[in-house]
């Protein structure tokens, strides 16, 4: 992480950010919709949740009223101020309170029904935003929120400057690190948690679904009754897996928040829901590292494709440029392997589990 800035690029590594912010958003998802088989179309309104938490409390007070236009900021918004760490834990805190305070409501109906109720809800919050302006500032959103007001990384930053002041190949080492991701102007404050979180939300998702609650996770998706029947208590388990998924998917959206530096309503519509059901559907249902995958090819293969939108020339042929036409090919590729790949690229496997050895790094014995 600390010598991508030198070894990326600006524009590489804000694809490497956005694909580690999505792994967050895709496996957390996956948690819900893939591992316990509940149809949930509510990624969206937990992301809004964590990104406009994370802003609030990013900003300070004065830019808080500089930048609230339709209506004074409310009191409560004014108090809220801290740094990037706490912020994101904040974010995925209150999403998944009101996660669990939905699952009483949610999980009395199923299927189809639940997949309504949901896609509901991110409607209900992004209309909410919308319409208080003093807790949102309404449809014009929040801009210039800070980031890098971090003291872990700033931490880092000296740790690394002290250690590489020496003259031992090890304090070459540190001064390396330190010249290749601060010296050179570089912010990787983002970048640096974004990574963080990404791994410790695949060793968490993985860690659960090979534990008893996975398992019964997956007795819920193969037949709800069956596991009704077996003494699992289904709506507790949902509402675990529920509460964990919203919980990764605010503090995605508080990193998504700080990465973009501005928000608003718009960007939190069902089309962020249905680019995450793309992905997890074309990894595989259940499979964590198919998820992973498919937030890889979705995003960053989106970008890769960009030249299509670009004037294209052919054997010093100029055949004109062709807007959108980026996102046929993508849409034929992406056609093309669900038809040979009916279940996803990994279906309900793991990467480890097509290996022959069957190395299983995070399976408990059962």
């Amino acid at each position: 992480m600390f010598t991508a800035q030198s070894l990326l690029g600006d524009y590489a590594l804000r694809i490497f950010n956005n694909i580690l912010i999505f792994i967050i958003l895709a496996v957390s998802y996956n948690l819900i919709n893939g591992v316990t088989g509940q149809l949930s179309l509510e990624p969206n309104g937990f992301v809004a949740i964590g990104a406009y938490i994370t802003a609030l409390m990013l900003l300070d007070e004065d830019l808080k009223w500089s930048m609230f236009q339709l209506s004074d900021p409310h009191p409560f918004v004014l108090s809220l101020y801290s740094e990037l760490l706490p912020a994101l834990f904040c974010s995925g805190l209150v999403a998944a309170v009101i996660a669990i305070l939905l699952s009483f409501p949610v999980f009395r109906v199923r299927g189809d029904y639940l997949a309504i109720v949901t896609l509901g809800f991110g409607f209900i919050i992004k209309i909410l935003a919308i319409n208080n302006p003093q807790w949102t500032n309404g449809a014009i959103g929040l801009n210039e929120i800070p980031n890098n007001h971090d003291s872990v990384v700033g931490y880092i930053e000296q740790a690394l400057f002290a250690l590489g002041s020496g003259d031992s190949t090890l304090s070459g080492f540190f001064h390396y690190l330190y010249t290749h991701a601060f010296a050179n102007g570089a912010n990787i404050t983002v970048f640096f948690w974004s990574g963080i979180f990404a791994t410790a939300s695949v060793i968490l998702i993985l860690q659960i679904v090979y534990s008893k609650y996975g398992r019964a996770m997956k007795a819920v998706r193969d037949d709800e009754d069956a596991a009704i029947a077996m003494g699992i208590n289904t709506f507790k388990i949902k509402t675990f897996a529920f509460s964990t998924s919203a919980f990764l998917e605010g503090v995605g959206g508080g990193l998504m928040a700080v990465w973009l530096t501005t928000i608003d309503p718009k960007i939190f519509g069902f089309e962020l829901t249905f680019q995450l059901l793309i992905i997890i559907v074309l990894g595989g249902l259940g499979s964590t590292t198919g998820a992973i995958l498919g937030a890889i090819l979705v995003v960053g293969g989106g970008e890769w494709l960009r030249f299509l939108d670009q004037p294209l020339i052919f054997f010093n042929t100029d055949f004109g440029s062709y807007p959108g036409l980026r996102m046929v090919f993508f849409s034929v590729i992406l056609l093309s392997i669900m038809l040979f790949a009916r279940e996803g690229i990994m279906g309900k496997n793991e990467l480890w589990d097509l290996h022959p050895t069957k190395i299983r790094w995070f399976k408990r014995r059962q």
